[in-house]
């Protein structure tokens, strides 16, 4: 048992294969809601100087409003520090900048990123859902009975959607989930393979200049396709802004690839694990009982995709009670916060009606999520479609999922679920 006066770890990335540690979130949160982690050298990864653990949601919603006291530019926003050469490159980022240069390339990027531009694709993304699902019942019955739900349609689902909204090419979309992997999954040995070393025998951070080359020279050849051909999708728009510079165009398609494909990536699985595991809450929402709007909120606030963010203080400060120094690194722990019993009664229960629900999925203050509106319009439709394919009872897990080795992304690998015609 762990004791009052005990930290327990949530750095490791390696526990959260096994699942969120929620018992852990929940010492922290009632004895320690602001607790310092040590932060070894993990897979490989050189130890760093540790950090503060903000799991309360009240806390945790202050880091994230208050960008003078807690900075998304000095140390960017992973918890590992970058390496100090890197840092400049890094800052260019909108995700890794404070206000106002942060909200002078939010304004420029909401401009392609319209809910208008983003509405126009709903009826292309439930008919996407609509296959996915139906060729992976199908397969199923043809088979064993089961299908991993990952693998035949949540990947798939996420990857097709933005591309369309980007507007790659259908034949370079296999590019897109190689950086996703490449990026997000670098803890992970079965998303990111083998690290590539540097001279010092360590992993190169996979976000370095030289690692996102590929990327940024793809990015910089279909800018220029667009340019030529233009359409109504996104890399158009930001190819012919004239106020967008080429370094930030590179940025602007690195986050739009990363994160747009993995929030989905991550959330959706996370989501229909959940509807596995609660039989009932399934049927109310297949029965219509309640709307896939509070839903799909409920699903988000139970697996974010998100884990943490980092910021670092700007100043002496005090959180909680406890005393913050200039330059220490302060990291919001999203999970906790959504299941903080001093905002949300029976945290634990699965109520798709519940309302309100202020989780932090995507964020709060000013870098909430630019793609939350696309995210929740995917999310709608990716259960909509889940309901109708996979009646009450056919939604069963066949084998526990796979869960991503990182305590970045709360990523689901597989999903194995069985199909009956129950």
């Amino acid at each position: 048992m762990t004791g009052p006066g005990s930290v327990p770890d949530v750095f490791d990335p390696r526990q959260y294969a096994q699942g969120i540690p929620h018992d852990h979130y929940r010492h922290l949160r009632d004895h320690h809601p602001v607790a310092w982690q040590e932060e070894p050298e993990v897979l490989g990864w050189p130890a760093g100087p540790g950090f503060w653990a903000v799991t309360r949601h009240q806390d945790a919603v202050r880091v994230l409003k208050d960008s003078s006291t807690y900075s998304s530019y000095l140390g960017a926003t992973q918890i590992r520090d970058p390496d100090p050469a890197d840092l400049p490159f890094i800052r260019r980022m909108m995700l890794n900048q404070d206000p106002p240069h942060h909200r002078r390339l939010r304004t420029l990027v909401s401009r392609a990123f319209t809910p208008k531009r983003v509405d126009r694709f709903e009826t292309a993304v439930r008919e996407r859902a609509r296959s996915l699902f139906t060729r992976a019942v199908a397969e199923a019955r043809a088979g064993d009975g089961t299908c991993d739900l990952v693998a035949q349609v949540t990947d798939d689902y996420a990857l097709l959607n933005l591309t369309d909204l980007l507007g790659v090419p259908d034949t370079d979309r296999a590019l897109l989930l190689h950086w996703t992997q490449r990026v997000i999954g670098y803890q992970d040995p079965d998303e990111a393979g083998t690290p590539t070393l540097g001279p010092d025998g360590k992993p190169i951070n996979p976000r370095s200049p030289a690692s996102l080359r590929d990327m940024f020279d793809y990015a910089h050849a279909l800018a220029a396709h667009k340019r030529r051909h233009p359409a109504d999708d996104v890399m158009t728009a930001l190819a012919t802004d004239p106020e967008l510079n080429a370094p930030e165009l590179e940025m602007f398609f690195f986050l739009l690839v990363v994160a747009g494909n993995d929030t989905v990536r991550s959330a959706a699985p996370g989501g229909l694990h959940l509807l596995a595991e609660h039989p009932d809450a399934y049927r109310r929402l297949r029965d219509g009982e309640v709307e896939l709007t509070t839903a799909v909120d409920e699903l988000l606030r139970r697996h974010p995709p998100v884990l943490t963010f980092r910021r670092t203080a700007t100043r002496d400060t005090e959180l909680a009670g406890t005393r913050i120094r200039t330059g220490d690194k302060v990291v919001v722990f999203h999970a906790s916060a959504n299941h903080d019993e001093r905002v949300y009664p029976d945290p634990f229960t699965l109520d798709l009606a519940r309302t309100p629900n202020p989780h932090i999925s995507f964020g709060d203050g000013p870098h909430v999520c630019l793609g939350a509106h696309f995210a929740r319009l995917q999310l709608r439709a990716l259960y909509a479609e889940a309901c109708r394919a996979l009646p009450s009872g056919s939604l069963r897990l066949a084998a526990p999922p796979r869960r991503l080795v990182s305590n970045f992304i709360n990523g689901v690998k597989s999903l194995p679920v069985r199909v009956t015609d129950v």
